[in-house]
């Protein structure tokens, strides 16, 4: 179900864009870097970053994708806060829904919350820095 080229930690495309913009007013020195990826209908990815002053403290990567038909989604995700010692405390989480003719919202038939492994946490906080270096090379 997964397209090849699109997958939850995976290193990003060369030609990935990171976006940087103040996440408030209300929060001086706190930045949000995100990519997006989208295959349109067939998948979409979401990396993400929170930086405060320069130092990321949260981080997640998202992917959706949907296929066949009935239409299947596959929602896998990876999240949370990065500690000050650069430990990553988060989730892991995996969700398959099948479209029902007739009823509006999909039929959720598999969720999982799972603890990450630390090749998933390893994975992630290669993305992290892979976001932040594009973004200040990017800056200049």
């Amino acid at each position: 179900m997964k397209p090849a080229w699109h997958a939850l930690l995976v290193p990003l495309p060369a030609d990935a864009v990171v976006r940087r913009k103040p996440v408030s007013d209300q929060l001086p020195g706190w930045e949000s870097l995100s990519v997006e990826l989208s295959a349109g209908a067939a998948g979409l990815r979401h990396v993400m970053v929170t930086l405060e002053n320069g130092t990321p403290i949260s981080a997640g990567d998202w992917v959706m994708f949907c296929s066949g038909t009935p239409l299947e989604y596959l929602h896998e995700s990876i999240g949370g806060r990065i500690e000050a010692d650069g430990v990553f405390n988060g989730t892991r989480w995996r969700s398959v829904a099948v479209e029902v003719p007739g009823r509006e919202d999909p039929e959720t038939r598999e969720t999982a919350r799972l603890q990450p492994t630390r090749e998933e946490t390893a994975a992630l906080n290669a993305l992290v820095r892979e976001i932040v270096e594009r973004a200040g090379r990017d800056s200049r």
